[in-house]
């Protein structure tokens, strides 16, 4: 994924469904280096994680 595409989804209020190792993830935001996103899974956790965002995938 690349990070115009990042900012439609955070944009978006549809419900896109993005995957970062398997695992369904929620996009908090696109960092200000561009290169990585804050992310939590979807579900009860709230742990957010920051990674890259080449790594993340839609569905």
């Amino acid at each position: 994924m690349n990070a115009n595409r990042v900012k439609q989804i955070l944009s978006s209020s549809a419900d896109i469904e993005v995957k970062y190792n398997g695992a369904s993830v929620w996009i908090d935001q696109l960092n200000e280096d561009g290169r990585t996103a804050t992310v939590h899974l979807r579900g009860p956790l709230e742990e957010r994680s920051i990674v890259e965002i080449h790594e993340l995938n839609e569905d």
